[in-house]
């Protein structure tokens, strides 16, 4: 891939085209895990007395650090090897679902760093005080990203709903309507860090940073275009076209777990009758299985654990939401033309019994049988696609797009 600054016009000034160079030298080292300076000069098209300057500002800025081995893969002289730094500025998610909440540190590399996840029932809860014990554990995050001289430059938030310019607009599981959830999150992490600048707090849907950790770190190869559903207490999806997330006029694209299925069916929290979720949604499964709804992470590991030993009832309350589900992603198939569906969520350790089922109705259902039972077009998710690493991500994409806008950042450590 050449990419040199040529691409920004004859109109941009030297600053404009340094910063973009500075940002295309990190990404190129960043993408290769080890380079040289004239392995990126290669990759990025540009020559390597340009390379070797805009990698000493890199160097002298700690985005990159300089190991004393040397490589020489390439023609002339052994170069010494480049690799993106493992301190200083890293993302921060924090997912918050129905049941639990997980909240990552992400580095420059996309290295997983710090993982805190608590199992808790939000249902019925205040906004305020769930985004208060989201904020508690976030904080303690920040202490252990602080040991390992990690500095987070953002939050992202990932939440179960419709999410536009930092507010929940509806989340109905949750219960949440028009909730300022930035705001919110922010002003409570503030008060726990009062010492501390303010981290900047942003927020998107959890299926579709669900979806991006799938394309960034999960094993999809080359494929860059699949619709992505996560199975938890509600159904979401996410549809990644070419490599970018589709996100619709408003930003609520994906919303497929509430797509009808029977409008005579059961009330579903949205307001409608016989979504998706009302028939493959974890509570859904859980029930029809004769496991406790509300048995969260524990059922789950119930019905798999049952299912895994022929229990006709696990496996009947699995297939028959594998069918459903195949019959709802047969017409996004029609509509988008994907190269593969990707389940995640709780459908990943359901596969088994859920794949050969929805693989039927798929290949049964999409147009001029565009679909073949076992073509592998239908796969679960890798285990690094998690919302909540997502959205850390999200946060280090911002700081490799621009390294220069987070050079002179006071330090955001705990003490």
């Amino acid at each position: 891939m050449n990419n040199n600054h040529t691409s920004l016009g004859p109109k941009a000034d030297k600053e404009t085209v340094r910063r973009h160079n500075l940002s295309l030298v990190l990404r190129a080292v960043r993408d290769e895990g080890e380079a040289t300076r004239a392995g990126v000069a290669a990759r990025v098209g540009l020559t390597r007395a340009a390379v070797s300057s805009l990698v000493e500002q890199l160097l002298d800025s700690g985005f990159l650090s300089e190991s004393g081995k040397t490589f020489s893969g390439q023609a002339g002289r052994p170069g010494t090897v480049l690799k993106v730094t493992r301190t200083g500025p890293a993302g921060i998610g924090v997912e918050i679902n129905i049941d639990y909440v997980s909240v990552c540190v992400v580095d420059l590399s996309g290295t997983d760093r710090v993982r805190l996840t608590e199992h808790l029932d939000n249902r019925g809860s205040r906004p305020t005080d769930v985004l208060a014990r989201c904020a508690r554990i976030a904080a303690r995050t920040l202490e252990s990203a602080a040991q390992q001289d990690l500095l987070p430059v953002g939050v992202q938030l990932a939440l179960p709903g419709l999410v536009s310019g930092g507010t929940v607009r509806q989340a109905p599981n949750l219960g949440w309507n028009l909730v300022p959830a930035d705001e919110l999150f922010a002003a409570a992490l503030a008060e726990l860090r009062p010492e501390l600048p303010p981290l900047p707090v942003s927020s998107e849907n959890e299926a579709n940073l669900a979806a991006l950790a799938e394309l960034w770190f999960g094993e999809l190869g080359p494929l860059r275009t699949f619709l992505y559903l996560t199975g938890e207490i509600g159904v979401g999806g996410a549809l990644v076209l070419n490599g970018e997330l589709l996100r619709g006029a408003h930003g609520f694209a994906g919303e497929i777990g509430h797509v009808v299925v029977d409008p005579e069916g059961p009330l579903c929290r949205c307001g409608s009758r016989g979504c998706l979720e009302q028939y493959a949604g974890q509570s859904a499964l859980l029930r029809a299985a004769g496991i406790d709804e509300n048995a969260g992470v524990p059922g789950v590991a119930e019905l798999e654990l049952r299912a895994s030993a022929g229990d006709p009832e696990a496996v009947a309350a699995v297939e028959r939401a594998g069918r459903v589900l195949g019959r709802v992603l047969s017409g996004a198939v029609n509509l988008f033309d994907p190269d593969a569906v990707v389940l995640g969520g709780i459908y990943r350790e359901l596969m088994p019994w859920l794949s050969p089922a929805a693989d039927r109705e798929l290949t049964a259902r999409v147009v001029s049988g565009l679909w073949e039972s076992d073509s592998g077009r239908l796969r679960g998710s890798s285990s690094a696609g998690d919302a909540a690493r997502g959205a850390a991500a999200l946060v280090v994409q911002a700081v490799l797009a621009d390294p220069v806008a987070y050079v002179h950042r006071e330090a955001r450590g705990t003490g």
